[in-house]
């Protein structure tokens, strides 16, 4: 595993952890690089169902490592060849039919704000503080993370991040649509991995299948298409369908086939 990042498995759930607490887990361009080698790993996976992403320490993420700014953005060309891995990463995550769930404690703040965002759910600590503050640095933010903001907590919102580059914490977070939900630092843990057991129980072709029509929605799409349908009558068909049908008329907990 690249230096800065570690995956751990327990289960069906996997763990990505930036592993940087000495720099606030400063997100280095050879971490960027890996998240894409990392959600390919868990989607292929047959025994992972979730992947959970968090930061060793006292925060999640402090975003992007600016010490390597100099010199893998020293130039416009530099910058947009550093600026691919990052679109990279964000694109793996979303792209995910698994389920991922950011784990935030502390600051989660420009980068590491931007992969939460990326990810289906974000749980909070209550000493969480976020922020996105490209507007700090002469940065004009990506569009597909920008995209991804704006639907979470809509563009009124989204534009006080980005212009003034101010940072909220979890309460208001959780007020405005960004974070899911918001717990005592010493239950996130615990609270996290309830969810995470909550969604291996659920039927996995609905939820991969979910999750893909709403990235299309997400993007813009404003109607079906082939694939909408495709994914629809392919769970009709399904094991799951049926188990869970038969589950629900004789009133047992369903058990959804695992793959």
């Amino acid at each position: 595993m690249t230096d800065g990042l570690e995956f751990t498995r327990e289960g069906a759930v996997a763990r990505l952890t930036f592993s940087r607490p000495e720099k606030m887990n400063a997100i280095t361009h050879g971490m960027w690089a890996a998240i894409p080698g990392v959600a390919a790993e868990v989607e292929a996976d047959p025994e992972l169902k979730v992947l959970v992403l968090t930061g060793a320490g006292r925060h999640f993420s402090a975003g992007a490592d600016i010490g390597e700014f100099r010199e893998l953005r020293s130039t416009a060309d530099a910058a947009a060849k550093y600026d691919e891995a990052v679109d990279s990463a964000v694109a793996a995550l979303t792209a995910m039919r698994k389920p991922t769930v950011a784990m935030v404690q502390g600051n989660c703040i420009g980068g590491g704000c931007q992969i939460s965002v990326a990810c289906d759910f974000r749980f909070a600590a209550d000493d969480a503080r976020f922020g996105i503050t490209p507007a700090k640095l002469g940065i004009v933010y990506h569009f597909a993370s920008t995209r991804q903001l704006v639907s979470l907590v809509g563009p009124a919102h989204a534009k006080y991040f980005l212009l003034s580059g101010e940072l909220v914490d979890a309460l208001r977070a959780r007020e405005i649509g960004l974070v899911n939900d918001v717990f005592p630092a010493a239950d996130l843990e615990a609270a996290t991995a309830r969810f995470a057991e909550t969604l291996c129980g659920r039927s996995q072709a609905s939820i991969r299948g979910m999750n893909r029509i709403i990235e299309k929605i997400v993007a813009g799409q404003e109607k079906t298409d082939d694939e909408v349908e495709e994914i629809r009558l392919a769970a009709l068909h399904g094991e799951d369908y049926a188990e869970g049908v038969d589950a629900f008329l004789n009133r047992r907990a369903p058990k959804f086939a695992y793959r």
